[in-house]
């Protein structure tokens, strides 16, 4: 068993509050936004959808590692930042992560794809600036969210998609 040295314990302690506040907002986000989604609705059901869409499974499959990722990356980023430029970082990922939350809400709660597309779009601009915030910061973090920044690039073109198929939807 490895025993750290006091001032590595001290320096240990101090970091593990930004990512227990990480953590916190992230799960805050996936609880919030899985209490609007519903696959097996009949209106979900009866959209049109592209071939390639993934089934319904791999949602959960892909946004479990994506969530980590976040929480990780925000984590790790506040602890090597301060003063301003950590003010800078918190408020886009909290930015983020309300859209993030928002988009089921658009999507599934309001049966809107176009506000979807909308919210998710949003997202995707939104993750691609915590990235450029991010990798100013720390590089390790900002890789850690680049499947984030893919994902939510592929979810705006899904999206776009079930709204082409479905006559714009309202």
């Amino acid at each position: 068993m490895r025993v750290l040295a006091p001032s590595r314990r001290r320096e240990a302690k101090r970091r593990w509050p930004a990512y227990a506040l990480a953590a916190a907002a992230v799960t805050a986000t996936a609880v919030t936004g899985a209490r609007a989604v519903d696959p097996n609705s009949t209106w979900y059901a009866t959209l049109s959808k592209p071939p390639w869409q993934p089934p319904p499974w791999a949602f959960g499959a892909v946004w479990t590692p994506l969530y980590g990722s976040i929480a990780f990356a925000a984590g790790h980023a506040a602890n090597r930042t301060g003063g301003g430029e950590r003010r800078r970082l918190v408020g886009a990922l909290a930015a983020n992560l309300a859209l993030n939350a928002s988009w089921n809400w658009l999507f599934f709660a309001a049966r809107s794809p176009r506000a979807g597309l909308v919210g998710t779009a949003l997202l995707t601009l939104s993750t691609l600036d915590v990235l450029r915030v991010t990798a100013r910061v720390d590089r390790t973090a900002a890789a850690a969210l680049t499947p984030y920044a893919a994902w939510c690039a592929f979810a705006t073109t899904l999206n776009a998609d079930i709204v082409r198929r479905n006559g714009g939807c309202r």
